[in-house]
């Protein structure tokens, strides 16, 4: 080996040393979170960031399992008002749960790609791709990374399966009638989880009838057992006080080995 190659070899084994030392080991959940099915498997979980059924429209960083984590306190919380709501015929159904900080730079890096707009007609057909940051429906943080956000939903009892999505398929605007925009086995809301447009707002005053009785019902329900509502989004709830308050992590969404 010329004494050119040999430095060079040497060069490149000491650059991926160099990146592996850099990557260090994959973090590992901290035991104060849990499986929300090791406390409460009643509740029924829809993940959607582990499908293409969602505003990126391609499975998330992170997630690699279709599994809800939470903070015990959180989680716990959950299971107490599931267990009022089985009383009264209806069941919690999450869509997402902990969110790990390398998703939440996915959502960015997508948000920033204006060229990428394979959902916009179901998840944001009313909104500039160039406004999701000004407007606040992207961030570079978020409180799903802290471990006690969850994002969820009601289902009357008994639940109804809902159908696969079929990528490709045709789209439909997220605030459609229920019965024209994507199945969702969940009492109307007046709009699809993830829509980005402000008639999620909880309280917009233009949801009215069934639709803001059952938002009602989702936070009254919530609010009882020490969940604070996003009013922008009516299925987006924080448990307080947070254990992690200021700590926002990265492990990956999956059953701990």
């Amino acid at each position: 080996m010329t004494g050119l190659a040999s430095a060079f070899r040497t060069l490149v084994v000491a650059a991926a040393a160099a990146l592996s030392a850099h990557a260090g080991p994959e973090p590992t959940a901290p035991g104060e979170f849990v499986a929300l099915r090791s406390v409460d498997a009643t509740i029924i979980q829809e993940v959607r960031y582990t499908s293409r059924h969602n505003f990126v429209g391609a499975p998330v960083d992170g997630y690699r399992q279709p599994l809800c984590i939470l903070t015990r306190p959180a989680a716990r919380a959950l299971h107490r008002a599931q267990s009022r709501l089985l009383r009264q015929g209806y069941s919690l159904k999450v869509y997402d749960c902990y969110r790990p900080q390398r998703a939440v730079d996915h959502f960015v890096r997508w948000a920033r790609d204006l060229d990428d707009e394979a959902m916009k007609k179901e998840f944001y057909p009313q909104v500039d791709k160039s406004r999701l940051f000004a407007d606040g429906y992207i961030a570079e943080k978020s409180g799903h990374s802290r471990g006690s956000t969850v994002d969820l939903t009601l289902v009357k009892l008994p639940a109804l399966p809902t159908r696969p999505y079929v990528p490709g398929e045709p789209l439909v605007p997220c605030f459609a009638p229920q019965t024209d925009r994507f199945p969702d086995n969940s009492v109307d809301m007046g709009t699809g989880f993830d829509c980005f447009d402000t008639l999620s707002h909880t309280d917009d005053p233009r949801i009215q009838g069934e639709q803001r009785a059952n938002r009602r019902f989702l936070k009254d329900t919530l609010s009882a057992e020490g969940f604070v509502n996003l009013p922008q989004e009516w299925w987006h709830f924080t448990f307080r006080p947070e254990p992690f308050p200021d700590t926002f992590f990265d492990f990956p969404v999956m059953r701990r080995q």
